[in-house]
């Protein structure tokens, strides 16, 4: 669970968060087909479909919104929290949207990002005087941001400590000792998070320029294309060391082919066309498939996922598979 750590220490100087009132706009430079609102929607596109209902509830002025705040925070009146996370889930879909390029399904990181704002709206106190937009948008973006971080690979190889902490607070602390004239270089940094000086250079390059394949050509050498990762210099992993990887690498893909030709129903279509798949569903789009709901799609993902650990471990060993899932 994110605790109230993970929120800015400075609450009080929160900015106002725009709120959405439509889809996001379409973008001619990643080519979104996102529909605005007020035009025609189509059942094929589910973000507009969930837009039109999320339109279905009204936006709140300050002075309702702080009744309502009121209401929940000294009676704990359930229908007042209720109206208040309506009234916001535009603002989850603006939030979620912002991070697309880190994670394709943007309904997944709607879903993430509503049970954040319901965090928001439990831990809201409404005679600080700030805006319960600007509160959410951190409990939200923290939701998301979680989400992505433990959902980037099937079987996780591991994102260390330090990498999320920088993850979380890098532009944070960059921000911060700017403003008190300091410049925010990254052995400073690392020594005020108490996290190695690489990692910091590392996160850095990540948040300010999108992913890019490290096989994808950028240059040519005697005819033939040169891809980054040749250029990129090597840190002494010893060739022992990197073959043992590969292989090790090579039987766990192995394995997870024989895990899924072991499914059948739900299970094996959730396996094919969600987890291993290269453009995966939504857990929406798969419960309309079903003919259950999102959350049901949801559980039985869980268990697949348990399923297959201890698949792993009953195939590769213990050991083997600590090691492979260890930072």
């Amino acid at each position: 669970m994110i605790e109230d750590e993970d929120l800015p220490d400075e609450i009080d100087e929160i900015g106002d968060v725009e709120v959405l009132d439509g889809p996001p706009e379409d973008s001619s430079k990643d080519g979104d087909a996102l529909l605005v609102a007020g035009s025609a929607l189509s059942r094929r596109d589910p973000l507009g479909v969930y837009m039109r209902d999320v339109g279905r509830y009204p936006l709140l002025s300050k002075e309702e919104e702080h009744d309502l705040a009121v209401q929940y925070f000294e009676k704990g009146d359930v229908e007042a929290a209720k109206r208040l996370v309506t009234s916001n889930l535009r603002l989850v879909v603006k939030i979620a949207y912002d991070y697309r390029q880190a994670y394709k399904n943007i309904l997944d990181l709607v879903q993430e990002g509503n049970i954040g704002l319901m965090q928001a709206v439990k831990k809201y106190d409404p005679y600080k005087g700030v805006k319960l937009s600007s509160y959410a948008a951190w409990w939200i973006r923290a939701y998301v941001l979680r989400y992505i971080l433990n959902n980037h690979r099937l079987v996780k190889v591991g994102t260390t400590q330090a990498q999320r902490k920088l993850f979380f607070n890098l532009q944070k602390e960059k921000a911060r000792l700017s403003a008190m004239g300091i410049e925010p270089t990254a052995e400073l940094i690392a020594e005020r998070l108490n996290v190695p000086e690489r990692d910091v250079v590392s996160m850095d390059m990540r948040l300010a320029a999108g992913d890019a394949s490290l096989d994808a050509p950028v240059g040519t050498s005697e005819g033939r294309p040169v891809a980054r990762v040749e250029l990129l210099p090597s840190e002494g992993e010893r060739i022992d060391e990197a073959l043992a990887d590969a292989q090790l690498g090579d039987q766990f893909t192995v394995k997870i082919r024989e895990f899924g030709k072991t499914l059948k129903g739900k299970e094996a279509t959730i396996f094919r066309e969600r987890l291993v798949a290269e453009d995966p569903k939504t857990l929406q789009a798969l419960g309309d498939d079903f003919g259950v709901s999102r959350e049901r799609v949801r559980q039985i993902e869980k268990r697949l996922l348990q399923k297959l650990k201890d698949f792993l471990r009953q195939e590769l060993g213990e050991t083997v598979v600590e090691v492979y899932e260890s930072p």
